[in-house]
């Protein structure tokens, strides 16, 4: 499972916020960057028409000369543009504007415009900027105010207009750390979310793994005691042979268990693990279903000791599954095992010319041919299971080298 890393100062307005915060239709159409240079555009607009469109007797509200008018719009409405991606710089280049009016005129205005570019600034400052870079702008604030409050009061400005400016700004500062706040919880919440399905889908899989490897491994072993102890006892006198492959399917079948279990406990007994068996273990595989009376012909080509360990593993399971089947459900018979490791895949073919129905182990819930599906499926290979023409039985079975296994974990 990834683990996250969740910082307090991280920008609400990042990639990873807008990808679970809501956003209107329009939002989405146009885009962030569209709808911030369409509001830099109009708060230039705005801070340009104060200073050249006159709405008093006297003339514009803000006056001074043609140069200061024609950068103070640049330097006030214009970094709106970047309110996302630099709220600190736009913050800085805002107050600055500010500040060199009120130094070169003088004089505070009042304006509408001037006021508006200023509190959209101040939202956008809290509401995307990290938490440390948000209260940085305060005292970028506080300065460009002491410039403006000490212009307006040696021009007779109001006192009371200054403070109630200053409170408007704040306020909506404090408006955009809740909104901050608020898209920082939506998304925790829903990264939350994600991590649970993804650990529900992990315990899944593992589940069906070690249903797949129980029933392998038990099955496999049962079926060869059962079909001992049945030709013992038919024959109507013990035979110490049949007994000791009895004990000896029991001691592995225990071993296996045990080892498969001590997965579940937990990574400290990692060491005791002993190997998952191969492509080598399929004599022993093999003399153990002779034993317990099938005959069984193997022959494997090609060098299978280079052969990744999740596909050795998985064409292990697959020939064990699919004697295991011809033991309890073919009848008497003859098999067959071929396994091709040559080439970009490994090949197998399991085949018998028994009377019985091998497929009826994977009906009625339980997991003999679907879990040979299952691993084929993992490497992007084929699996082919039925009658053959003439009689008997065949599973066919190829697993890719050149592709991974598709599983969570990474195990077969």
């Amino acid at each position: 499972m990834n683990h996250i890393r969740l910082e307090d100062d991280a920008p609400a307005g990042s990639a990873r916020y807008g990808r679970v915060m809501p956003v209107s239709h329009r939002a989405a159409l146009l885009g962030p960057g569209v709808l911030d240079v369409s509001l830099a555009v109009a708060g230039t607009g705005l801070v340009a028409a104060a200073g050249w469109v006159p709405v008093e007797p006297e003339g514009p509200v803000v006056r001074g000369p043609l140069w200061l008018l024609v950068v103070l719009p640049l330097l006030t409405g214009a970094p709106l543009a970047v309110r996302r991606r630099r709220p600190l710089l736009m913050w800085t280049v805002m107050w600055a504007g500010v500040s060199l009016q009120a130094l070169v005129t003088g004089n505070a205005p009042a304006a509408l415009g001037l006021t508006l570019v200023l509190l959209a600034g101040g939202y956008s400052l809290a509401a995307y900027s990290t938490l440390l870079r948000a209260v940085a702008g305060l005292p970028v604030m506080a300065t460009g105010m002491v410039i403006y409050i000490v212009a307006g009061h040696a021009a007779g400005g109001s006192p009371d207009h200054n403070m109630i400016f200053a409170g408007e700004i704040l306020a909506l500062w404090l408006t955009g750390l809740v909104v901050r706040a608020r898209k920082r919880s939506a998304f925790l919440a829903a990264r939350n979310a994600e991590l649970d399905h993804q650990a529900e889908r992990a315990v899944a899989a593992e589940r069906a793994r070690i249903a797949r490897e129980m029933h392998d491994i038990v099955a496999h072993h049962l079926s060869v005691v059962i079909l001992m102890a049945a030709g013992s006892r038919a024959s109507g006198k013990p035979s110490l042979a049949a007994l000791e492959k009895i004990e000896d399917s029991g001691r592995q079948a225990l071993a296996e268990t045990r080892r498969l279990l001590s997965v579940l406990r937990g990574p400290d007994e990692s060491a005791a693990l002993v190997p998952q068996p191969g492509l080598g273990e399929l004599d022993a595989l093999a003399d153990s279903v002779r034993s317990a009376g099938l005959p069984v012909h193997l022959a494997v080509d090609g060098d299978h000791a280079a052969l990744p360990a999740a596909v050795a593993v998985s064409a292990y399971r697959i020939v064990q599954e699919s004697l295991t089947n011809v033991l309890k459900h073919a009848g008497p018979a003859r098999a067959r095992v071929t396994v091709n490791c040559v080439g970009d895949a490994v090949t197998i073919e399991v085949t018998d010319d028994g009377t019985g129905n091998p497929t009826a182990g994977a009906h009625g819930g339980r997991h003999g041919l679907a879990g040979m599906r299952e691993r084929v499926a993992a490497f992007g290979g084929d699996l082919r299971a039925g009658p053959e023409p003439g009689g008997g039985f065949a599973v066919r079975a190829r697993l890719p080298l050149d592709d991974r296994p598709a599983l969570v974990n990474g195990t077969p």
